[in-house]
This record gives structure tokens, C-alpha cells and sequence, in this order.
């Protein structure tokens, strides 16, 4: 890492004013986020080691069987004895699912405690949970394929959605959805629908300190 380690979050926060966002400000706002996290750990080509994510300070991540996850994809929660964040990953989704999660439960980390604010019930009424969870899918799709990458390999190497998702590490779907995002495909909503309904936050089987 080309950064000092201590100061990571602080700088990624430091992207995002403390007042409402609309939608176009905070995607934005979490792809200049993504584009600075992947020069903080020294990323410049396909596929992202996103695992270097776990080795961030205060950042400690659980890979857990589905039971003890409540069927999740993925949740974060602050661990006040150890002081440091606790992601935990479903250990029985795919690799290419397991990766897009630790990335959209990092932006989870980066607006903690701000999400009221940022995202606020006045604004998104009740779409607000949803808009928080898109927010953080966004990032994970600018962290894992950004797009000045996408867009090169499209226009000089493979216009194969499957090529593309194998060469950056991502599903299928997500690779389709991204092309969507960035305007190289026509839009599909049933995409949207698949890759996003499994983030949604409900109650765990057990706070995440207590598992294993």
C-alpha cells in the first residue's frame, strides 16, 4: 500500500460531505471513493485483489457458513471491545459472489454512522434501506470493474459479457449489469433484481462477534 494504513478510512470518508446526497452525488461520490481505494492498494489491472480489504486496519473479515449468517450475503457491525470492524462473508455463495460482498460491505464501513444523514427518510422515504444498499453495490461495481478498465477491454480486446466477467473475476449477471451501468449494453431490470435482493438487511441468527 502506497498510503499510511492509520489514515485509509479517513481518507475515503473524506469524499463525502455530511449533509443529504442525491443519487447522482453519491454514485459519484463512491466511484472517486473506489478509484482512490484501488490506488491505495496498488491496483491497476484485472481482477481487483479485493482480499487485500481484510488487511486494512481495523478491518477484520469472517468468511461464515450460511446458518450463521441468516441467509445474508454479507453484514458489518463495529466491535467496540476490539475496536475495529467485523465483516462477515457467507461462506456458501460463489467466489465471484464472496468478492462483490466484502467490497459492498467495505462501503457499509465508509458511510457508518452517516447513513441517516447521507441518505436521509425525508429524501428517500420508504426507499431509503434500498438506496443505501444500491449506493453500496455501485461501489463494489466501480471497485471491482472501473470503468476506464471495462471500457478499454470492451473497445480494444472482447465485447463478450462472459469474457469480460471471467477476465475481471465478477458473475456473469454482474459483469452484464456493469455494461448496463456504463452504457455498452442495453438494460435488462431482471439483472438489478438478481444481484442486488440478498443484501437487504434483516436480523441475524447471532451478533457477528459471537461467531466463529
Amino acid at each position: 500500500m502506497n498510503h499510511d494504513p492509520t489514515t485509509i478510512l479517513q481518507q475515503l470518508r473524506a469524499f463525502v460531505p455530511t449533509r443529504p446526497l442525491e443519487l447522482h452525488e453519491a454514485k459519484a461520490i463512491a466511484e472517486h471513493q473506489a478509484v482512490k481505494l484501488l490506488s491505495i492498494l496498488d491496483q491497476y489491472e484485472p481482477p481487483v485483489n479485493v482480499g487485500l480489504i481484510a488487511e486494512l486496519p481495523r478491518i477484520e473479515v469472517r468468511v461464515v457458513p450460511n446458518r450463521d449468517i441468516g441467509g445474508l450475503s454479507g453484514a458489518t457491525q463495529w466491535d467496540r471491545t476490539k475496536g475495529r470492524w467485523l465483516v462477515a462473508i457467507n461462506r456458501d455463495d460463489s467466489k465471484t459472489r464472496r468478492r462483490f460482498t466484502l467490497a459492498h460491505e467495505f462501503k457499509h464501513v465508509l458511510d457508518n454512522r452517516r447513513t441517516t444523514v447521507l441518505y436521509p427518510k425525508r429524501l428517500y422515504g420508504a426507499q431509503t434501506e434500498q438506496v443505501v444498499e444500491q449506493m453500496c453495490d455501485w461501489f463494489a461495481a466501480c471497485l471491482l470493474a472501473p470503468r476506464p478498465w471495462v471500457k478499454r477491454l470492451w473497445t480494444q480486446e472482447s465485447q463478450d459479457p462472459a469474457v469480460l466477467a471471467a477476465t475481471f473475476n465478477i458473475s456473469p449477471a454482474a459483469m452484464n449489469i456493469r455494461l448496463e451501468q456504463l452504457g455498452l449494453v442495453e438494460p435488462r431490470q431482471r439483472w438489478h433484481r438478481q444481484v442486488t435482493r440478498t443484501y437487504f438487511r434483516r436480523s441475524l441468527v447471532q451478533p457477528l462477534g459471537a461467531m466463529a
